[in-house]
């Protein structure tokens, strides 16, 4: 997708590993400034135990054609992100793009909330909600000094799935529709658009854990299909990064305000595709294939 330096600033928050790390590659490949935040920098580790880190991602940005620059942040803790945010303010003077896709939590699935830990259950929202808000409590009023700023708050699954679907894990459900709404507030009140999207849990070539999981890599996905039929729908983090980057980019992205989004549907309006050139309608495919059963197929999906 060929693009135009954009110069913008933008905070991804969460951007270790995975979706996040897609999307601030992706930015930094439009020429944008991207603070990289997460809890995992080369002398310390977060509670997940993943080797990637904040350093790493912000040195893609930079051999993207960006300026990535790296600060360890436990975003729960409100006082590490309002020092975050006055450090954006003191060295750049606004920010146009807050991307909030701050996870790290285990999940307890096919549980019931009588069946969940009380200690595992709160953490899982304590680190998937209250970190979204206490960072867009923050970083929302530099955001709205300029105009045209976009807000994308990432999780799994679009708002009208997530309405309709329980998503197997009651802390689990709980967190993904919040930030769904979390999202729809924020683009209300900010006037800033914004949108939601990720790569769903089933879908094992999303992210680093993932490709581990099923012994692949990045290169060799499709040989996960063998024994995961339904990996032969997994979107790559560079494809959720280029649908935040085309976002960004877009002079009519207040068009998208309110809507919740996918970056399936989002590559149908603006052209982009995954690194291996194809287009999965992921979300569609969930909701036509792989939730009533159906055998796998490609065909007008990918």
């Amino acid at each position: 997708m060929a693009t135009e330096p954009t110069g913008k600033v933008a905070l991804v928050a969460g951007a270790t590993r995975s979706a996040a790390r897609g999307i601030t590659v992706q930015l930094g490949a439009t020429g944008a400034t991207a603070y990289v935040t997460g809890r995992t920098s080369g002398s310390q580790r977060s509670e997940m135990n993943r080797p990637e880190t904040v350093d790493e991602t912000a040195a893609l940005v930079d051999e993207a054609g960006g300026h990535g620059i790296p600060v360890r942040v436990d975003h729960p803790i409100p006082e590490e992100v309002r020092a975050l945010v006055a450090r954006i303010r003191r060295e750049q003077g606004c920010l146009h793009v807050l991307v909030n896709d701050i996870w790290g939590a285990k999940i307890e699935w096919n549980k019931s909330v009588w069946e969940s830990s009380l200690e595992s259950g709160p953490r899982t929202l304590r680190l998937a909600v209250d970190t979204h808000a206490i960072t867009s409590h923050y970083a929302l009023p530099l955001l709205i000094q300029t105009p045209g700023g976009l807000v994308a708050e990432v999780t799994d699954g679009t708002d009208e799935y997530n309405a309709a679907n329980y998503r197997a894990s009651f802390f689990y459900d709980l967190a993904e529709a919040s930030v769904n709404r979390m999202a729809f507030r924020a683009g209300a009140r900010a006037g800033a658009p914004w949108c939601d999207h990720r790569d769903p849990h089933a879908r094992p070539a999303a992210s680093e854990a993932m490709l581990e999981a099923h012994g692949v890599a990045e290169a060799n996905w499709r040989d996960a299909i063998a024994h995961s039929p339904h990996s032969a729908f997994s979107e790559s983090p560079a494809f959720v990064g280029r649908a935040v980057a085309a976002l960004a980019q877009d002079p009519r992205m207040s068009r998208w305000n309110g809507k919740s989004l996918s970056s399936g549907r989002l590559a149908k309006v603006y052209g982009f595709t995954g690194l291996d050139g194809s287009r999965p309608d992921a979300w569609r495919y969930v909701t036509e294939v792989q939730a009533p059963g159906r055998p796998t197929d490609v065909m007008g999906y990918r």
